[in-house]
């Protein structure tokens, strides 16, 4: 019993702040998607599916549509890089892994806001990217790189490639580099040795990178607004117009709910896939 009430109050501080910031406001969310608003872009109350029938709508359609799309497009990029860099960093002396993550880390240690920023002084006009394109002839001083979805784009990936770096890392630092050795002398090229050997053993890297990478994607508000310029919204950018500019807060709580719905179902399917793997290689 004496054990069982120390677990308990240790345990209770973590729950109850888990309950009041996390559960909570879940909840009322929630119940607020189903409330009708007011004239003053207030909750009236009441219970409807309207909200979430106006999502249907195409043009919110085509922001989850577009949403999807740039998750799936920047997680595949930021694992393709993602995998090159690990086996990089694993292939170089313990010694040095260490200093070549740190200098992966050292970014996080920015504010978020701040390194979009850096991207809008590098993309801008007459900017660093701009003088180099110019420099090499591949564009002639007319082309601008902010706003632009290539420029937001490029924000992703920057934003969330040291998150799909660090698992792929992990996995792929537990490899025995033998293999890759052996696979060699029995005669598989470079690109064999990583399909038929590397690649396979480092599968739940990949997934977990993925899903650390394709989760917060759809979240995403800041980059879309700064560097794309609000032209192509994600989610994340429609709930806070939503919320903001068109002061429906229902409309906005249904929109924060179907993407915690779409957030759900995409750790779903890459933890079934991670199940999978471990029962066939058991």
């Amino acid at each position: 019993m004496r054990h069982h009430a120390v677990t308990v109050a240790l345990l209770a501080p973590a729950g109850l702040t888990v309950v009041a910031l996390v559960l909570v406001p879940l909840v009322l969310v929630v119940r607020n998607s189903f409330a009708r608003p007011d004239p003053y872009g207030g909750i009236r109350g009441g219970f409807t599916f309207s909200n979430y029938h106006e999502l249907l709508d195409p043009v919110y359609l085509k922001v989850f549509g577009y949403s999807l799309g740039m998750a799936a497009l920047n997680t595949a990029v930021c694992l393709l890089l993602g995998y090159v860099v690990s086996y990089y960093l694993a292939g170089r002396p313990p010694q040095r892994q260490g200093l070549l993550l740190l200098l992966l880390i050292v970014p996080f240690w920015t504010d978020f806001l701040v390194r979009t920023f850096a991207w809008i002084n590098l993309l801008s006009p007459g900017g660093p990217v701009n003088a180099l394109t110019d420099a090499v002839g591949l564009t002639d001083g007319q082309v601008q790189w902010i706003p632009s979805q290539g420029a937001s784009f490029v924000g992703l990936v920057y934003a969330f490639l040291p998150t799909a770096i660090f698992p792929i890392y992990a996995t792929l630092r537990g490899v025995d580099p033998s293999l890759g050795e052996a696979a060699r002398d029995l005669g598989c090229g470079w690109w064999r040795v990583h399909i038929r050997v590397l690649l396979p053993l480092v599968r739940p890297g990949l997934l977990a990178a993925a899903l650390l990478t394709f989760v917060p994607t759809l979240g995403v508000f800041v980059i879309p607004v700064l560097l794309g310029g609000g032209k192509n919204q994600l989610v994340g950018n429609l709930i806070v117009t939503l919320y903001t500019e068109f002061r429906n807060q229902p409309m906005g709580a249904a929109a924060s709910v179907a993407l915690l719905v779409l957030m759900i179902v995409s750790a779903a399917v890459l933890g079934t896939a991670a199940s999978r793997l471990r029962r066939k290689a058991s």
